[in-house]
């Protein structure tokens, strides 16, 4: 099969047997996904739908999520002004296991979470995601509100279906950019507006049965370029990507795929600047970083070492008629994560 394989036919993600027909990506969600075809057991798959959304000089991430043995709900409030500074509250729960019945689709339904601290809804339709979140406590003792609202008209999408090297381990995965944001989030006192002439969400929607021990890296950015919506996503680390990389850029609601991106990490530490160089010369960028969101959980089975970095991104990508788009100073994130689990 040849790299960057792109499947462009609808049919089932798995057969029979419980593995990928057809491992490679798309622009929109043709592999239809069932979890009752999967053939690991349930405390193996992982599903979740997160959002992130980043306005000016603050933004906020979601996560839904079934891991199996575990879910993770959580929230993160981040602030990139003077003194940069983010809070990351995780509601944790035992043995969920398809219990909170994760919708099998990106492209409508509802995904929600609610317990007596903790109500976050998802609800996809019209053309829009909406995002409706209430969290008791949130930090020192101060809720956390929002109601964002992030417009989807018809545009493509990077989806890539991956194996892993072993038998019924497979990652399909959604990538959604460039969808224009409004609405607030409610903290402390504070009312935060997002504007969709300048501000962006992503969707990172992952249904899969992952291998145990896992390192990938992971970088997304938006930008509103003259009126042209901007946007890219690249990493590797997501098991056997020899039938392609997830890896492309976002252009006016059309994908324009690249081939390998390398994110280079300072051994001096996540807080100084990186560099990314990409295979065909398409992505070559700098990043300056303004906030490590590091997370580091040790429960013996379950360990994760996460460093979510996020900063100002500069430099140029190609589209795919040749076409140069330069950035500077776009607001972004790029991740190396650690997981076993």
């Amino acid at each position: 099969m040849e790299r960057n394989h792109e499947v462009t036919s609808v049919q089932m993600l798995l057969d029979e047997n419980g593995e990928l027909h057809e491992p490679g990506w798309s622009r929109k969600m043709l592999q239809k996904y069932d979890r009752r075809m999967i053939k690991a057991p349930k405390w193996r798959i992982k599903e979740w739908d997160y959002y992130l959304v980043l306005g000016k000089d603050f933004g906020a991430a979601f996560t839904i999520s079934d891991d199996g043995y575990i879910g993770l709900q959580s929230v993160s409030l981040l602030h990139f002004g003077d003194h940069p500074w983010e809070h990351t509250e995780t509601v944790l729960n035992a043995f969920p296991m398809g219990k909170l019945n994760l919708p099998q689709d990106s492209s409508g339904g509802v995904t929600e979470y609610k317990d007596k601290r903790l109500h976050m809804r998802f609800a996809v339709g019209n053309g829009q995601r909406r995002i409706q979140c209430v969290f008791r406590n949130f930090y020192e003792g101060k809720p956390f509100k929002c109601d964002i609202t992030l417009q989807q008209p018809d545009m493509e999408s990077m989806v890539i279906a991956t194996p892993w090297d072993k038998k019924h381990a497979f990652y399909y995965n959604q990538k959604i950019n460039c969808m224009r944001a409004s609405g607030y989030i409610l903290f402390d006192g504070k009312r935060y507006e997002f504007d969709p002439a300048s501000d962006f969400g992503t969707l990172d929607w992952g249904r899969g049965v992952w291998t145990y021990d896992n390192t990938w890296h992971w970088g997304s950015g938006n930008a509103d370029i003259d009126g042209n919506s901007f946007g890219f996503n690249i990493g590797y680390g997501f098991g056997n990507t020899s039938a392609a990389s997830e890896n492309v850029l976002f252009y006016n609601g059309k994908v324009h795929k690249l081939d390998d991106v390398t994110f280079h990490i300072p051994s001096s530490g996540y807080m100084d600047p990186w560099q990314f160089t990409s295979s065909d010369g398409r992505f070559e960028m700098d990043f300056v970083p303004a906030l490590d969101r590091a997370a580091n959980l040790d429960y013996k089975v379950i360990v994760s070492d996460q460093h979510q970095v996020f900063g100002k991104m500069s430099g140029t990508a190609i589209l795919d008629d040749g076409t140069a788009i330069r950035i500077k100073d776009v607001l972004c994130f790029a991740e190396k994560v650690h997981n076993r689990y």
